[in-house]
């Protein structure tokens, strides 16, 4: 069964067709439609990838002698072999010449205090930040950490450290101090930079003493470099500690350090509800080109054009709004602080104001709004043209939700799927294609997937992995210092693929759609089902506003269906209601064992529902690494339900 046929909500308008960044694209390639680039893409990447260099105008000291390199294997692919760069000369020094007084970034706090920064004015405080960050004797192939809500200080001191060409180590900043001290023990980080406090929902919260608290233990404990706002009382009276206030800058100071296209940039931290988080390897001729190749073939990003993320620097959407808009020549705009305060349509008051075009937004955070008219946005979004999703699969009402009231019925949701392992998008959607409800119209040119069956064979109408068949650029180079969990993870699966650890289902018309995590499938009595067609179901109902199911064992099915269920008005909610509403959707053979009526769902900082912490909970078993846990109060909650 696919609960997921749907009919077409959203068709190509001409000027997709005529004037998008797709159509710029296809024509710098030479080519006649989108279905034969894409097929291009796939058939001869070297030719695409040198294409995209061109198309992104990548400025190289040196051009690559080769394009890719195979000779160690699939897994240690090398790209643009002897090229030399520093990728933030793509991202500032090239845009000085024709929009120097462009805005660069806009940031908007949740005080309602604004700022800008034009091309000029970034580039100028990023050299003289860097120049600062050398004085201070930081060198290429040292980790940074990165403790910062969205700021312009983040932009500044993420790009300095690149640009002399150290790593950056991004830390999300709502993190606690134990789940910060994992990354920077991982990762060996010498200097971690940060903003002395940030506010949310009116409240201040101190990251340097999050900081303090996470270097207690280290040895040697990394030196904090501190951006001050108004706060300096809140210096610790001990330990290694510098305030950056860069001096002027000398002529000819804050060069970049040219490095090799394969050098490191950036070590960005997954994390799940067991092991260690994984250290993901990035580099200057990788992650930035694949952000900004995604910005141009699915979210029609153009010079000029004003693009906004809801994210952070710890996940990697925060690193990839700042490479992509830079390597277009647009804007990004930058909100700190909650997206819901301090009314419940602050956010779509932030794109309105700042008259953003391109917008990223969570299914989670609609799940949340959705069904409050005080969350509606107060006026149209007249200037929107582009919505972007990502983070968790849809449920088809959330889905229509956000089509009709924030979309006006008029503007594409391009669903993005793929993760921080790959610097961007696996699956998503073009505006040269017809878009059906929550799905993904096609793989990311230049990345050859498929949905295949245990066997790695493809399968179509029926739930499979999602999987890589070539190497792209934006693919990570191994975890830090993990070389073998590296390859257990991704390529031990199926030979010579990247196996991504994602269900997916391609139906006949070819339209993907991700049913949730492969470790979290189920099968029952046969059938092996996503949670997230089950979730759709359930969220149906019309008292539930959040579902998540995970399987566990039965002695006869092999597994049972449990589910979790958040409702707007938990009084008039009858789990047993909703587990006999499923039951009649779906068949009685997968009417859920258990259903469970909880205030909220276990769900990481970037929105993903943790199923697995659930499932370990019903089970009786340790919980694992929840340093991702945005809502940790939680646990307390769900271990009072007697689970298992």
């Amino acid at each position: 069964m696919n609960t997921f046929q749907g009919s077409i909500a959203w068709k190509p308008r001409r000027e997709d067709l005529e004037d998008s960044a797709l159509t710029a694209a296809i024509h710098h390639a030479g080519k006649p439609d989108y279905d034969t680039y894409l097929r291009w893409s796939l058939q001869e990447p070297e030719a695409f990838w040198s294409h995209v260099l061109s198309l992104l105008n990548i400025h190289w000291a040196h051009p690559p002698d080769q394009i890719l390199d195979l000779s160690r294997g699939k897994p240690w692919a090398r790209w643009f072999v002897g090229g030399k760069l520093n990728i933030t000369t793509s991202l500032l020094d090239q845009h000085l010449p024709h929009r120097a007084e462009q805005p660069a970034l806009i940031w908007e706090h949740e005080s309602g205090d604004t700022t800008q920064l034009s091309y000029a004015q970034l580039s100028y405080a990023v050299r003289q930040l860097s120049d600062r960050l050398r004085a201070e004797g930081i060198r290429p192939g040292d980790r940074v950490g990165l403790l910062f809500p969205m700021a312009p200080e983040t932009v500044v001191s993420f790009l300095a450290v690149i640009r002399i060409g150290a790593i950056t180590v991004p830390l999300f900043s709502g993190y606690g101090p134990e789940a910060v001290r994992i990354r920077l023990a991982q990762s060996n980080a010498r200097y971690v930079l940060l903003l002395d406090h940030t506010i949310r929902r009116g409240r201040t919260i101190s990251l340097l003493q999050v900081a303090r608290e996470a270097i207690r233990h280290l040895s040697p404990a990394p030196r904090l470099l501190v951006f001050h706002r108004d706060s300096v009382d809140l210096l610790p009276e001990e330990g290694d500690v510098g305030t950056l206030t860069p001096p002027n800058l000398d002529p000819g100071a804050g060069d970049p350090e040219i490095v090799d296209a394969e050098h490191p940039l950036m070590l960005i931290y997954t994390s799940g509800t067991t092991g260690r988080p994984k250290g993901t390897v990035h580099v200057h001729g990788g992650f930035p080109i694949k952000a900004a190749q995604d910005m141009v073939h699915l979210f029609d990003v153009r010079p000029e054009n004003r693009m906004f993320w809801l994210t952070d620097l710890g996940w990697m959407m925060g690193p990839w709004l700042i490479f992509g808009t830079l390597i277009r020549g647009a804007t990004m705009i930058l909100y700190e602080g909650a997206p819901d305060y301090p009314e419940p349509s602050r956010l779509w008051k932030v794109l309105h104001r700042h008259a953003v075009q391109i917008a990223g937004i969570s299914p989670t955070l609609i799940r949340v709004m959705m069904g409050k008219p005080e969350s509606l946005p107060p006026q149209p979004l007249t200037h929107l043209r582009i919505l972007g999703s990502t983070g968790e699969p849809w449920n088809e009402e959330p889905w229509w939700w956000t089509f009709r009231e924030i979309g006006r019925g008029e503007v594409p949701i391009i669903n993005y799927s793929g993760g921080t392992e790959i610097s961007g998008g696996i699956l998503g959607c073009v505006v040269h294609r017809p878009i059906k409800p929550m799905s993904f119209n096609t793989v990311v040119p230049g990345v050859d997937a498929d949905v295949v069956d245990e066997h790695g064979h493809p399968v179509r109408n029926d739930v499979g992995r999602l999987v890589i068949r070539f190497p792209n650029p934006g693919m990570t180079r191994g975890f830090w210092e993990e070389k073998d969990r590296y390859l257990e993870t991704y390529w031990s699966t199926f030979p010579n693929l990247w196996d991504h650890g994602d269900l997916a289902l391609r139906d006949a018309e070819g339209f993907f759609y991700i049913l949730g995590r492969a470790d979290d499938t189920l099968k029952v009595a046969g059938k092996r089902l996503g949670p997230a067609e089950m979730e759709s179901v359930a969220v149906g109902h019309p008292y539930v506003r959040e579902a998540a199911v995970v399987g566990v064992p039965h002695p006869v099915k092999g597994e049972v269906p449990v589910v979790f269920v958040v409702a707007d008005d938990p009084a008039h909610l009858d789990p047993e209601e909703v587990r006999a509403y499923i039951g009649e959707r779906m068949g009685k053979a997968l009417r859920p064992d258990r259903v469970f009526l909880v205030p909220d769902l276990p769900r990481t900082r970037n929105g993903k529902v943790m199923r697995r912490l659930l499932r370990r909970l019903l089970l009786g078993e340790d919980p694992g690494d929840l340093s991702a846990l945005v809502n940790p109060e939680l646990l307390e909650v769900l271990r009072n339900l007697e689970l298992n």
